[in-house]
């Protein structure tokens, strides 16, 4: 019996290849052939953005873009000029691989020091030594493949095992302090000092402040200003771990449940940086992030969302295989079904368990076949929390950049600024200031109206030059 749900096992050999010789279509293989199983590896990334994983902060990776705009190319399986299952040439990816370019906010970062070349490929970069439309290696019937078949993604910036480095900012440190200290508090000192430090150098100047001063950063932040100009000062000095655990925490507390910073945080995650998160969550807050969101959600959303955090997506290493698209294609459009037979559960299994390359692929494929968008039947056939989730998954998965664009003048639209969202979705994206400017040239695009100038007309104050600051 096969570990994975719905699983129907293929009727010829393994999938991608033509039935071996004298095997005709539909006949049995060969006493050792083994079959794939149909669903995900077992483990699996990024929050609207990602931080760059080599070379420094700031320093151009070699390739993979989290998040940038990367339209497949239409009625194709393979790149220009291959063949089915045959590798394609140097330098090229298929219709569904990712653009070559840097990474933004919430894409894989090393595990090694601070600093140093990455040990691994950057998001959504071609699995290693894996040609594209070949099928893995596979493993016994029924049994889950093996993981070390498939790298996993590593966690971003600030959410990986190096949370500091060993580089002295005593001297801003000390600027913090003067900047609160005594009567009345320089404000532009501290959005100055605070607003362009990547992860890892915020924690290391908060812990070099805390030791230095003997005091609390943050605890002297919100001592020494207010509002929201405290709300965005203090969300960047918790950093983006902290951060993401605090945003989650808030939305559950008290009465009501604020969906939309869920989805924020943990839709479209690496299974990284969730194990993260939960791992911080309980420390932080005496229970485990799971416990308190079934405490929030219900029914198909609360088991939508324990898909999420069970952090079982594919890894971006795994590739993307035709006939495993064509296969869950076909289970979605079953799931989708109609009022009265629709399976919500599973397609929610289906779409928080691919990755962006895989989710890209379907999306072209289920517009090829049915001849009707993805996301426009998600919207008719849910609402609500489920149908928000599922549709920004998709979003972030085809165009990061334009996703988090979107997020920011929703924030903003209507009566009245959704502030404490512009807050978080403004500190979220800048961790990364790559990825904030395509943000800026998305929400251009798509909006026809600079980004800087849309928050200058929302905010004001101390307010709006952090804000400002943080974009810029």
């Amino acid at each position: 019996m096969s570990n994975y749900p719905g699983y129907t096992p293929p009727q010829q050999g393994q999938w991608g290849q033509q039935p071996a010789q004298g095997q005709g279509w539909g006949q049995a293989p060969p006493p050792n052939q083994q079959y794939p199983p149909q669903g995900p590896p077992q483990g699996y990334q990024n929050y609207a953005g990602a931080p760059p994983p080599q070379g420094g902060w700031n320093q151009p990776p070699p390739q993979g873009q989290y998040g940038q705009q990367w339209p497949p190319q239409p009625n194709q399986y393979q790149a220009p000029g291959q063949q089915f299952n045959q590798p394609p040439p140097p330098q090229q990816y298929g219709n569904w691989g990712p653009p070559p370019a840097q990474p933004g906010y919430g894409s894989p970062a090393p595990q090694q020091p601070y600093g140093a070349p990455p040990a691994q490929p950057a998001y959504g970069s071609p699995a290693p030594q894996q040609p594209y439309g070949a099928p893995p290696a596979q493993p016994p019937f029924g049994s889950a493949p093996p993981m070390a078949q498939y790298p996993p993604t590593p966690a971003s910036l600030g959410y990986g095992e190096q949370q500091t480095a060993n580089i002295n900012l005593i001297n801003e440190a000390k600027a913090l302090r003067r900047a609160m200290k005594g009567m009345g508090t320089d404000e532009k000192v501290l959005i100055n000092v605070l607003s362009k430090k990547d992860p890892i150098q915020i924690n290391t100047l908060r812990e070099q402040y805390n030791k230095e001063e003997k005091r609390n950063l943050i605890a002297d932040l919100e001592s020494e200003t207010s509002g929201y100009l405290e709300e965005g000062l203090v969300q960047i000095v918790r950093g983006p771990l902290d951060g993401d655990c605090y945003t989650l925490y808030k939305a559950m507390k008290g009465a009501g449940t604020k969906e939309a910073a869920l989805d924020d945080v943990l839709v479209g995650r690496s299974n990284a940086d969730i194990n993260a998160i939960k791992a911080r969550y309980l420390h932080l807050y005496k229970g485990s992030l799971e416990e308190h969101l079934r405490g929030d959600l219900s029914g198909g959303t609360e088991q939508m969302y324990m898909m999420i955090i069970a952090a079982r997506r594919a890894e971006d290493s795994y590739p993307v295989i035709p006939q495993e698209i064509d296969h869950a294609v076909t289970q979605l459009q079953s799931g989708m079904g109609n009022v009265i037979s629709k399976n919500n559960i599973q397609v929610c299994e289906i779409l928080t368990s691919k990755n962006d390359a895989q989710l890209r692929a379907i999306a072209q494929t289920y517009q090829q076949r049915y001849q009707k968008p993805l996301e426009d039947v998600v919207k008719s056939k849910f609402s609500g929390h489920m149908e928000d989730a599922l549709l920004l998954l998709l979003a972030r998965a085809q165009n990061r950049p334009k996703a988090e664009a979107v997020r920011l003048e929703e924030s903003m639209a209507g009566p009245g600024t959704k502030d404490m969202l512009l807050v978080q979705r403004v500190v979220r994206c800048h961790w990364d200031q790559r990825f904030m400017g395509q943000v800026r040239d998305a929400y251009k695009m798509t909006y026809a109206r600079d980004l800087v100038g849309r928050i200058e007309g929302e905010t004001s104050g101390k307010y709006e030059r952090l804000l400002v600051a943080c974009v810029k």
